[in-house]
């Protein structure tokens, strides 16, 4: 319906900003909030607000042993440490920076997905781009990479990050079919929460908490709108049209966090940095090639809503 396609593009433009901005929140949230605190309260509010969800929806726990396994494996390797090492290194690195090194996670998944998924093996356009992509991220840090340097441990843990997350969806996407997006995320968040929580009490002082606006408003903005609007668009976008348009996000994140940092932050980057963002962008292009090129022609995104409509 012409409706729905509407409500598509508006949701592909809602995720794009949000996701684009949260690399800017962070930012601001970490001169009131240190690090661990921070993610650790943001994801918080985020649990609530999907128990609330889920309370509504009537969606029961599941206490069995295989979603135990992978709710821990989602709460380690998705939110808990990942997030922890993404806020950690914006503390020495610009917002901008932070999000273009995490375009690399398409990558890091369709590698992952080679041996981990049988149906999803790499094709020769995936190849070029994870090559591209490696090219740009060398770009990047050559010009900084000084070992022990602040900066560049704040861009490997930021990479570091993209590791972890990347093993967790592909996990997620091999053993969490049986469990809707909504409980999902709040079994891993809850974990996720746990361990972050005994990581700050242990690294942090919570006397260094300030809950002043910037303060209260990041973790306002990351745990409605950056970790539960964001979440419910992508997977109410997951069922109408193919990921390959999803994936297209990862051109538009970086564009806007960079121009958020440079305006709002006065956030300064390289000439190395913009080389090597052009060659992670071209990179992700690369590997989508194939099924781009086929939707041009075949204007797929039509005919997926014709088949829905013929279904429904």
């Amino acid at each position: 319906m012409k409706s729905e396609k509407i409500f598509v593009v508006i949701g592909f433009i809602l995720i794009s900003i949000i996701w684009g901005s949260t690399w800017f929140a962070i930012k601001i949230g970490l001169e009131s909030v240190p690090p661990l605190y921070g993610v650790a309260i943001r994801f918080t509010l985020a649990v609530i607000i999907l128990l609330i969800i889920m309370r509504f929806r009537g969606e029961q726990f599941p206490i069995d042993k295989d979603s135990l396994m992978l709710f821990l494996a989602m709460g380690v390797l998705s939110i808990s440490l990942p997030f922890a090492l993404v806020y950690w290194g914006e503390q020495y690195i610009p917002s901008g920076l932070a999000s273009v090194l995490f375009a690399v996670y398409p990558f890091v998944v369709a590698t992952y997905s080679h041996f981990m998924l049988p149906g999803e093996k790499l094709n020769p356009y995936k190849i070029i781009g994870i090559i591209l992509g490696f090219l740009g991220i060398l770009i990047i840090f050559w010009t900084d990479l000084r070992l022990g340097d602040a900066s560049t441990l704040g861009m490997g843990a930021v990479l570091v990050s993209t590791l972890m997350q990347g093993m967790a969806l592909v996990i997620i996407k091999k053993k969490g079919t049986h469990l809707s997006p909504v409980t999902l995320n709040v079994g891993g968040m809850l974990v996720g929460v746990i361990i972050l929580y005994l990581m700050a009490l242990e690294f942090e002082n919570f006397s260094d908490i300030r809950f002043d606006e910037k303060g209260i408003g990041s973790i306002l903005y990351l745990g409605t709108f950056g970790s539960v609007v964001t979440f419910v668009t992508y997977y109410w976008l997951l069922k109408r049209v193919e990921a390959v348009y999803l994936s297209l996000v990862s051109f538009v994140t970086p564009i806007l966090a960079v121009i958020l940092g440079i305006v709002f932050l006065n956030e300064i980057l390289g000439p190395n940095i913009f080389s090597g963002a052009a060659l992670v962008m071209l990179g992700i292009l690369a590997a989508n090639g194939k099924d781009v090129m086929k939707m041009i022609p075949n204007n797929k995104l039509d005919s997926s809503f014709s088949k829905e409509e013929e279904n429904s």
